[in-house]
């Protein structure tokens, strides 16, 4: 089966090997752009959706390397693929380290490009699902760590990456797809003292079974057909920053048993090759599945659970941590207006109440999707109901405050702009509509929780999921009467 219009970069300033590329990536069905160096690339990129990138690392003007870290900035998630000749694999060798994908060698082994190429377009799409970097942008007292959240759930995973961050501990992540394991990852390395060291991702998931072992360990020349010179594996990439392991659980159970002994003994060898290698990597794990079930039904090795499970971190689903959409829609409004050139400065209620009641089974992903379409089909400078997605407009407006707290109810879903940030800022405005909205919607939600407990304070708190306490002080600042004030009990 064709790949569906793929689009691929090659640049190189070679024309015969451009046009050698091309020809064979076009005859594997894919779309392929050229560049004869790094600045008509990068023009390419911003003016084209591609999908990966294969770059000389030699080139005039912008090289290889260059290149690499400008179309990180660009799209974090862009595969990138060296070219190099047998002289300068370091080179290639330290790009994998700066977060080039792959590299492949001069002459070409038509196996070995259609292998690389194929691996590197499935980790693009498993990314584009899974992958959830929404929280980088607004300087905020209720973002840590890169990540927005002041619900009890995300005020629990400041409190274990503050223990754990800047420690050699095995970590494994789990939770659903879309709820930003990789954004935990790389929060935990950019945290510990390796953060200057290389940062390595896997995404187990993407690799055919029978190239895992030279994916993780690394093969000698002459190991396998194709492999025409020595290749390190990811392990000795990470050595003396992180390894992350995303998709832990489609490892092969066959090769999983080499994996552990990597694990405790910090030491493997390369596929065909006979001298042990050492390394000192951090691990980090990650899994969307139910590894004890694996266990039982003979798919994960018991040992490795264990010795992967060491500090296990449970990312919340949105829908467990609801109270902290406001904040998220407002990162994603801005990211939107900015992105499509737009200047919506707030929402309405009843969307913001959709927005929190929806389920969002694709989690963080889904919301930012969600968003950017109602941004693109906004007229005015407010977000409606009528600018969602049927299915959105379709759900529920919450009976409660879903995931709320009493600590996320009685505080401030936006905090107070930072030092730096101008007071004429046009973010300013829109904190203060979404602000404004949670309050309305806080106050609705109250309302009813009172109608539906007959005015019994202490029911509707009960029903909130809040102290009775907590209930009168918000009660309070919004204004709103004890029923005890008109002679009720």
């Amino acid at each position: 089966m064709l790949p569906e219009h793929k689009q691929i970069l090659v640049v190189d300033d070679e024309p015969n090997l451009r046009r050698v590329l091309s020809a064979q990536l076009e005859r594997d069905g894919y779309d392929v752009h050229t560049a004869e160096d790094g600045e008509q690339a990068l023009g390419i990129l911003k003016e084209h959706h591609i999908d990966l990138v294969i770059t000389d690392l030699r080139m005039p003007r912008l090289d290889g390397m260059e290149l690499l870290r400008r179309a990180q900035k660009l799209d974090a998630e862009l595969p990138v693929v060296m070219i190099t000749a047998h002289g300068t694999v370091d080179n290639a060798v330290e790009a994998l380290k700066t977060g080039a994908f792959d590299y492949l060698t001069k002459p070409f082994d038509q196996v070995e490009v259609r292998t690389i190429v194929a691996k590197a377009l499935r980790t693009r799409d498993l990314s584009a699902t899974e992958a959830s970097r929404p929280f980088h942008e607004i300087p905020t007292e209720g973002a840590r760590y890169g990540i927005i959240g002041q619900s009890p759930s995300i005020l629990d995973l400041y409190a274990v990456l503050d223990r754990v961050a800047d420690t050699p501990t095995t970590v494994l992540i789990t939770g659903e797809s879309g709820t930003g394991k990789e954004l935990v990852a790389r929060a935990l390395h950019e945290s510990s003292s390796r953060h200057d060291k290389s940062f390595i991702k896997v995404n187990c998931a993407a690799i055919p079974k029978d190239l895992m072992e030279s994916e993780l360990f690394g093969y000698e020349r002459g190991a396998f057909t194709g492999a025409v010179g020595s290749k390190p594996g990811r392990f000795e990439l990470a050595s003396g920053g992180t390894l992350f392991l995303d998709e832990i659980g489609s490892i092969p159970v066959e090769m999983q048993v080499k994996l552990l002994r990597a694990l405790q003994e910090s030491e493997f060898e390369r596929v065909g090759g006979v001298r042990t290698i050492r390394v000192d990597v951090r691990l980090i794990a990650a899994t969307n599945s139910d590894l004890k079930k694996e266990i039982a039904q003979g798919g994960f090795r018991e040992d490795l659970y264990y010795r992967l499970n060491v500090v296990p971190i449970r990312l919340p689903s949105l829908r467990e941590r609801a109270s902290d959409i406001p904040l998220l829609v407002s990162h994603f409004i801005q990211k939107f207006n900015t992105r499509l050139k737009k200047d919506i400065d707030g929402v309405e209620p009843a969307a913001l109440a959709r927005l929190t009641g929806y389920p969002w089974p694709g989690n963080i992903r889904e919301l930012e999707n969600v968003i950017e379409r109602a941004v693109l089909f906004c007229d005015g400078d407010e977000l409606h109901l009528s600018d969602l997605p049927a299915e959105v407009r379709g759900a529920a407006p919450p009976a409660f405050p879903l995931g709320f707290s009493e600590s996320a109810l009685s505080s401030t879903p936006f905090p107070p702009p930072s030092a730096e940030a101008s007071s004429s800022s046009p973010s300013d405005g829109l904190k203060e509509q979404v602000k404004a909205a949670m309050s309305r919607l806080e106050r609705e939600l109250i309302v009813r929780a009172l109608e539906q407990t007959s005015g019994n304070v202490t029911h509707a708190a009960r029903l909130l999921k809040i102290s009775r306490k907590g209930l009168q002080l918000k009660m309070k600042e919004l204004g709103l009467r004890e029923p005890g004030d008109r002679g009720e009990v």
